[in-house]
């Protein structure tokens, strides 16, 4: 299994960087995990999204389901007005007959509707059907786990300002891997994360947030990967691309896990 990084920004993209986007492959299967503004762009550099096989999001800030309305427009011209106008990259897979699952949080359903409806295509009203004809959504409870493909896919609620699910995926070959979407919750987090192989987890913040903006620093990042005893931990969701910074939020993270610790940029690749 590997995990490939689309996207790392906090809030919306910056520098060239998409936000928070994330693919999972196995040899048969390849899942995405949140679609920040600017996924669609990336994805495209590494894979289509008509190759997908499963699409989960965490929760419903902008920044980690934004780009969902062109991944599904984005099928949807391949599907309808061909190869010709708008070609799949060589090798991969042809447009899927069935819509591609998409798991979101109760309350989805409508929030994307809403979504769709600001941008009709009265010439075309077939590619109006992003979240009907190209992806097929699916409501889930927090506590759900679902199958995708080879991949299991369990969800369990982690504190964050609005309902958000940490995700913990497990390939046939039993390795697994834990991203946190966005939280300051250090306990839920540290049990969902217990003996995974990598941690992927948010670190916006230079100091721990003790008030109510829901999310992590690096410090606590690295706090949870030694308690959970992952066996790597990858840094995502910065708020700059500045190097410095950067770096000083590893060597946070260092200071209380002992193990790897990577900091997520677009394109890089983590095996599992």
């Amino acid at each position: 299994m590997n995990v490939t990084v689309l996207g790392c920004r906090a809030a919306m993209p910056a520098d060239g960087q998409a936000s928070s986007a994330y693919l999972v492959s196995t040899d048969s299967t390849q899942l995405l995990l949140d679609c920040g503004p600017g996924a669609v762009t990336a994805l495209s550099a590494t894979t289509t999204p008509t190759a997908l096989d499963g699409i989960v999001i965490s929760h419903l800030h902008t920044d980690h389901c934004y780009d969902l309305l062109p991944l599904g427009k984005s099928v949807l011209m391949n599907r309808h007005l061909g190869a010709e106008s708008f070609p799949t990259l060589p090798g991969t897979r042809t447009p899927p007959e069935r819509p591609i699952p998409l798991y979101v949080p109760v309350g989805g359903r409508e929030a994307l509707g809403r979504l769709a409806g600001v941008f009709p295509i009265p010439t075309r009203p077939e590619l109006d059907l992003a979240f009907h004809g190209a992806l097929e959504i699916r409501e889930y409870e927090p506590g759900d786990d679902l199958v995708i493909g080879d991949c299991r896919v369990q969800l369990r609620p982690l504190q964050h300002t609005m309902s958000n699910c940490g995700m913990r995926v497990t390939g046939p070959d039993g390795s697994s891997m834990v991203y946190s979407g966005d939280t300051c919750d250090v306990e839920r987090l540290t049990e969902l994360a217990r003996g995974t192989d990598l941690l992927l987890c948010e670190s916006t913040l230079e100091l721990p947030d003790d008030v109510s903006d829901g999310h992590m620093s690096a410090t606590r990042a690295g706090r949870v990967a030694r308690d959970a005893a992952v066996g790597e931990l990858v840094l995502t969701h910065f708020v700059t691309a500045d190097p410095d910074w950067l770096k000083a939020r590893r060597t946070e993270a260092a200071e209380s896990f002992a193990g790897p610790v990577h900091l997520a940029a677009p394109g890089r690749v983590f095996p599992v």
